[in-house]
């Protein structure tokens, strides 16, 4: 017969072998995030597109002194994403840039340029002249082919309102392939209901796009990420997008910003003091499974730091955007997600 305390000690002794043995597991993490940078627009006007607000003599007096100081605010904020993590982002993406020379002095601004990052990005025929794009660091990430695809969208009288593409970029993150779309989805101007058959049709080429991969590999580790306008429990993301904010409900597509938004009452921009969360990132089931190897999904966050927010005033708490008189940071803060994956030892 064993002794009690013989039996104890064992169980004991067996705990703390098992925990050594899970202590030994080594990891690697990457951070992905999404940033709409509010217009970031140049001072020169653009005779094809409706910038005149972002020129010297525009609404916004929109000047050298201001684009600089939009640019530092932008790469500070970037810079920091993850930085509780002892991190920088690998994979960022971005919305409201006007051209590639804007994202070029970003990412080649003091606060980036040691991060080496390279640039994906195709010109949109917004009629803003805004555009999406992929920042990525080359050590880390390396993109094996790009494309953009057009959101086809008419009036009630037939004409063609032209919008921003959305992007798709496959690659190797650490020799993995994933697959990353980015999107800024068509705004609710002229009223959420009115505009709703627009983010529907958005959501549709998303989907068709995602399907797409799906079918050449129904274990492809996607990434679709935006300014979505519209939230997690919205019907285009909810139901035509069909992303899931319950792991055990996920068909395909899961989405970690439903909790922060539908349950924690969070947002990325308010407006009349409501917080909406527009901006997300969402993730195929490969990302979440355990049964598949490779990067798997471990957290989601909005990034809202002090800084990044109005300190006094009516818009107390509220994102930190450009005004009459300065350049912000953004009207949004940007979201973020961390993968990680175990090494082999």
């Amino acid at each position: 017969m064993w002794d009690k305390k013989v039996v104890n000690f064992i169980v004991f002794l067996c705990f703390f072998l098992t925990l050594g043995q899970a202590q030994k597991k080594l990891y690697t993490q990457h951070i992905v995030a999404f940033y709409n940078a509010e217009n970031l627009f140049d001072t020169i006007k653009n005779p094809k597109k409706f910038d005149d607000e972002y020129t010297p003599l525009g609404e916004k007096r929109w000047n050298s002194a201001k684009y600089r100081q939009k640019i530092e605010n932008l790469a500070k904020a970037i810079r920091l994403i993850g930085a509780d993590e002892g991190q920088y982002p690998t994979l960022i993406g971005l919305c409201e840039v006007e051209n590639r020379q804007v994202i070029e002095d970003l990412i080649h601004s003091e606060q980036l340029r040691d991060l080496e990052y390279e640039i994906i990005h195709y010109e949109s025929p917004d009629s803003r002249g805004i555009d999406v794009a992929l920042l990525y660091q080359k050590h880390y990430f390396v993109p094996t082919s790009t494309s953009k695809h057009h959101v086809v969208l008419f009036d009630t009288d037939g004409q063609r309102i032209y919008t921003r593409d959305q992007l798709l970029v496959t690659g190797k993150l650490d020799q993995e392939e994933i697959h990353l779309l980015v999107n800024h989805w068509p705004s609710r101007y002229g009223g959420e209901k009115r505009s709703q058959p627009r983010r529907i049709a958005a959501a549709q080429l998303n989907r068709k796009i995602i399907d797409s991969l799906i079918v050449i590999n129904p274990n492809a580790k996607i990434i679709t990420m935006g300014d979505f306008n519209d939230g997690p429990a919205d019907i285009s993301i909810l139901k035509e997008l069909h992303a899931v904010g319950k792991p055990d409900e996920v068909h395909l597509l899961f989405n970690p910003m439903f909790a922060l938004s539908e349950e924690k009452g969070l947002g990325t921009l308010a407006y009349n003091d409501k917080w909406e969360l527009f901006d997300q990132i969402i993730v195929s089931k490969a990302f979440i499974n355990k049964e598949y190897s490779g990067f798997q999904l471990r957290q989601a966050h909005i990034f809202n730091p002090p800084f990044l927010r109005q300190n006094k005033g009516k818009y107390k708490g509220y994102p930190q955007r450009n005004t009459i008189n300065e350049a912000g940071y953004s009207d949004h803060f940007p979201v973020y997600i961390t993968l990680i994956r175990e090494v082999d030892q």
